[in-house]
């Protein structure tokens, strides 16, 4: 019998091959309302803020525009629409921008001011 994956890789790389236990990490990090630790998932480069969004809703429309007018830096959009973990955690709250260094996040409606705001810890 080989080495185990612990004893080959350590314990995280497993992650990498079992898609149910990616999905329970993440699910504890969005339960425990913390950002999943980007040494978990090695590969994942994320931008520090993220719009959850869905298709075809006009409010996460009118955010875009907002951040637009917004001096932000680069932000990354997903849609929680295929993702059942993004759909438990943001469903009904969409738009939401959520900044991954900090854990925090700004539900809608905000505006350009309150989206400067809310960057600088106010």
């Amino acid at each position: 019998m080989g080495p185990t994956v612990w004893e080959e890789l350590g314990p995280m790389p497993i992650l990498k091959r079992s898609k149910v236990l990616t999905a329970m990490a993440l699910f504890y990090a969005f339960a425990m309302n913390r950002p999943p630790a980007a040494q978990h998932f090695p590969g994942i480069d994320r931008l520090p803020l993220i719009l959850y969004q869905r298709d075809d809703c006009h409010l996460c429309d009118l955010a875009l525009e907002v951040l637009a007018a917004a001096p932000l830096p680069d932000f990354e959009s997903v849609f929680i629409d295929e993702d059942d973990l993004l759909e438990a955690a943001y469903g009904i709250r969409v738009p939401v921008l959520r900044d991954e260094s900090t854990g925090r996040e700004l539900d809608w409606p905000f505006d350009a001011e309150a989206v400067v705001r809310w960057q600088r810890g106010a």
